[in-house]
């Protein structure tokens, strides 16, 4: 700030023993340090200050607005999720429309019957005709095992409980 060198301060000096004299000058010299260190004192508070609100600045850009965040997030939640359901109903309509589709070319598909049907109920089987049995396949030991099929260790016994006969 001044740029004071040791020749400038002893002219002061000088200056000031001849202006006030040897008796008050000391008492002056102590009265210009008390004003320097208030000076100084005064000086380092301002800047402290200023960096104190600097640093609360720079603290409250660098986390920012965490509700205004928040609601812009959920802002944008919520809008996908709107695009989604839109999506979703279109998707339903669409399917929707597919099996209406379906279900008419379904209906025009089925060939109309051989035999009308009576208005007083369904047509009775024709007893002419023999009723066709099921085929089932019996046989009547399913689990016998021949000769060559047993495993050489089926008479060793189990493992936590008896030979089984």
């Amino acid at each position: 700030m001044f740029d004071f060198g040791f020749s400038e301060l002893l002219v002061i000096a000088v200056v000031a023993l001849v202006v006030l004299g040897p008796e008050r000058l000391p008492k002056a010299a102590r009265f210009a340090g008390l004003w320097v260190r208030k000076a100084r004192a005064q000086w380092y508070s301002v800047k402290s200050e200023f960096e104190r609100e600097m640093a609360a600045d720079e603290l409250k850009r660098s986390v920012g607005n965490p509700a205004q965040d928040l609601r812009k997030e959920m802002d944008a939640v919520g809008k996908e999720m709107a695009a989604v359901g839109q999506a979703a109903s279109e998707g339903v309509r669409d399917a929707e429309a597919l099996a209406r589709a379906d279900a008419d070319t379904a209906v025009q598909d089925i060939p109309p019957a051989a035999t009308p049907m009576d208005p007083a109920g369904p047509v009775a089987p024709d007893p002419s005709e023999p009723e066709p049995e099921p085929e089932f396949y019996s046989d009547p030991e399913p689990f016998r095992l021949t000769p060559d099929e047993v495993p050489a260790d089926a008479d060793a016994p189990r493992p936590g409980g008896s030979p089984d006969k």
